[in-house]
């Protein structure tokens, strides 16, 4: 096991209550496993492209996330898209250069990434499940968004699996 249960900080104390709390929760959930995944690697374990032939890192993976949080809370939810988007020209900010990665970089990959999150907890916060936002063109609940937030931390969180596994072997929750 990663963690033993009893020092896992994705474990809850109690069921969760309501459609909120649930969808929220796993969110949550998705976003340490990420953390957990990149934990006590180096800058050059972090920039590894472990499963060639692809260009996908877990600094990658961490550059994307932030991207994907701010292009759904920043600029969908919030209708916020006159702010550039992250990475915006690159492959979505998987793609990187393994040896220009140092702490600095790393640095700034987890600060955008913290902040987006910090800002769509507040976005969550502040917005009703049922709220409708435009999603280029087609109307979309706020909680099809959450959902999809799910589905895309939990598909790049069996990526962070594959990845961590190539670089030293740790496996688990």
């Amino acid at each position: 096991m990663w963690l033993p249960a009893d020092q896992d900080p994705r474990m809850q104390d109690a069921p969760t209550k309501g459609e909120r709390e649930c969808l929220v929760g796993y969110l949550e959930h998705y976003r340490t496993t990420i953390e957990l995944k990149c934990d006590g690697l180096t800058p050059e374990q972090l920039a590894s492209r472990s499963v060639p032939p692809s260009t996908m890192s877990l600094l990658g993976l961490v550059r994307h996330m932030a991207r994907v949080e701010q292009s759904w809370f920043r600029r969908v939810i919030d209708q916020r898209m006159d702010i550039p988007r992250l990475f915006q020209d690159e492959d979505g900010g998987f793609e990187l250069d393994p040896d220009a990665v140092d702490e600095a970089a790393v640095a700034e990959a987890w600060a955008l990434w913290r902040d987006e999150v910090a800002h769509a907890r507040e976005v969550l916060d502040r917005t009703d499940l049922d709220a409708v936002v435009d999603v280029h063109g087609s109307p979309s609940e706020v909680r099809d968004i959450i959902v999809h937030m799910i589905e895309e931390y939990a598909r790049h969180a069996g990526h962070a699996d594959l990845l961590r596994e190539c670089l030293d072997g740790r496996t688990g929750q």
